[in-house]
């Protein structure tokens, strides 16, 4: 089970921090993940965490932008993104694999969040 936390409504410029709690994370959760989905758009790969490495992969349009970490005692993922452009508005979904190794296909992510919003103000 994933919860993700955090969002709401944020300034243009300003700083985005998420967090995803994965109550149900094990020995076979290889990775998780962030995406988010425009309205009226597809899911979009935001980033993604190896669970063990701590390894990062980010989407072509926050790299520079975005830090995702993982705490695995707590089994938590983080997000946090900084100056945030109105177009980074959508709903932010935590999604978990068992698949081994860098990917951005939401297909190879087998469990997800409920989702969150985040709206950029300007």
């Amino acid at each position: 089970r994933l919860r993700e936390s955090g969002g709401g409504l944020v300034q243009a410029g300003g700083l985005l921090r998420l967090s995803c709690t994965a109550s149900d994370a094990t020995d076979n959760t290889h990775s998780m993940a962030w995406f988010r989905q425009a309205p009226g758009e597809g899911r979009e790969f935001v980033s993604q965490v190896l669970w063990k490495s701590g390894g990062t992969y980010y989407g072509d349009s926050v790299r520079g932008r975005c830090t995702i970490t993982r705490d695995v005692a707590k089994k938590t993922m983080y997000l946090e993104m900084i100056s945030l452009k109105l177009e980074d508005t959508g709903v932010y979904y935590c999604a978990a694999s068992t698949y081994v190794g860098y990917t951005k296909n939401e297909t190879d992510f087998d469990s997800w969040g409920h989702g969150i919003q985040v709206t950029v103000s300007s």
